[in-house]
């Protein structure tokens, strides 16, 4: 890897593999593909009911708010307020339970009317992509295995193919430079022949009695459950969509603020309805703790989230509905990196 610029395979002393070295690239042409025919954010997040997200998060917050007091005060002091809590009238628990599922309704809805600046796809799938170079390889081969071995095996019968021509000058013109020549020729034209057989005609083409197009064009569907499936599971799942949320420095100060709203908001209606006052400086204290320790309660969300967004199906619907020509656009810039 000795003097290798930075996207740039060959090294003067070293080589990477073309698709990790070009994952940056790569990745952002794919995500530009994702978000602009693929996917539409906001659709898919409205998709999210607040209420059930609410009811699941709501055992979380007495969690969270003991963390809080834990981390803050001397356990002693700390367990005070359960045992208040657990002094109170019963229509006082169930008016705390009606506010505290208020609350997160709120900031669910929030996060929907504002998902736009609080995820951005390209960065979730970019900054995966370039944690783990592997990622955007797997993906490749499970989409374009077909042609990769195409590519492999072609190389072999055009090649044996072309080497008869090559032969054949090669027994007539004896010159030193027809071995090296001929095979840069062959080479090539190995490697252009099944790229064009791969990728070309992109639309379906009447030849006399048969149909031809492109071997990869004619596996839309195949490819579509492939990608579909290995993105919504690897990629762009609750987990990883909620890791980008919180910690992408593009969209972090934003869920932040929103966050820091709701719960502020929350925590002063309480405390006034129960007659306590708080220093100012110490409810925005304890809300910077609260973010701090989200990402530690939010796992009770993902199979939910993973559910209702459907992003499986909605990602290979909308491959499939894709012209020739948009198709073409899946794989073939990977290989255009090759060429």
């Amino acid at each position: 890897d000795l003097f290798r610029k930075d996207e740039v395979p060959l090294g003067l002393i070293g080589w990477q593999g073309i698709v990790p070295c070009k994952t940056r690239k790569m990745s952002e042409t794919m995500v530009n593909m994702v978000t602009t025919q693929l996917l539409n954010v906001q659709e898919v997040f409205r998709r999210l009911d607040p209420k059930k997200c609410a009811e699941l998060l709501a055992p979380e917050v007495p969690k969270l708010g003991q963390g809080i007091l834990d981390e803050s005060f001397p356990p002693w002091l700390a367990q005070f307020p359960n045992t208040v809590f657990d002094g109170l009238p019963t229509e006082t628990v169930e008016w705390l339970r009606v506010k505290n599922l208020r609350f997160l309704r709120g900031l669910t809805i929030g996060m929907q009317d504002n998902i736009d600046s609080l995820l951005s796809v390209k960065n979730c799938v970019v900054n995966q992509m370039m944690k783990d170079r592997s990622l955007l390889g797997i993906l490749f081969k499970k989409c374009g295995q077909a042609e990769l071995d195409f590519l492999t095996n072609s190389g072999l019968w055009f090649g044996f193919l072309l080497g008869l021509i090559q032969m054949a000058v090669a027994l007539f013109w004896d010159n030193p430079w027809t071995l090296s020549v001929g095979g840069c020729i062959v080479g090539l034209a190995t490697n252009w022949l099944a790229l064009k057989w791969i990728f070309e005609p992109v639309n379906p083409t009447k030849f006399g009695p048969f149909v031809l197009q492109g071997m990869f064009l004619k596996r839309q569907k195949e490819v579509a459950e492939e990608f579909s499936s290995f993105f919504a599971k690897n990629v762009l799942n609750s987990k990883e969509l909620w890791n980008s949320i919180l910690t992408d420095p593009e969209t972090q100060p934003h869920f932040h603020k929103l966050f820091t709203t709701h719960l502020i908001k929350f925590a002063s209606s309480v405390t006034s309805a129960l007659q306590v006052d708080i220093d100012p400086g110490m409810m925005s204290s304890a809300a910077k703790s609260a973010i701090e320790k989200f990402p530690n309660h939010i796992h009770v969300l993902h199979d939910y989230v993973n559910e209702q967004l459907g992003l499986r199906e909605t990602l290979r619907v909308s491959m499939e509905a894709m012209s020739s020509v948009q198709f073409e656009r899946v794989l073939h810039p990977i290989f255009e990196e090759d060429e």
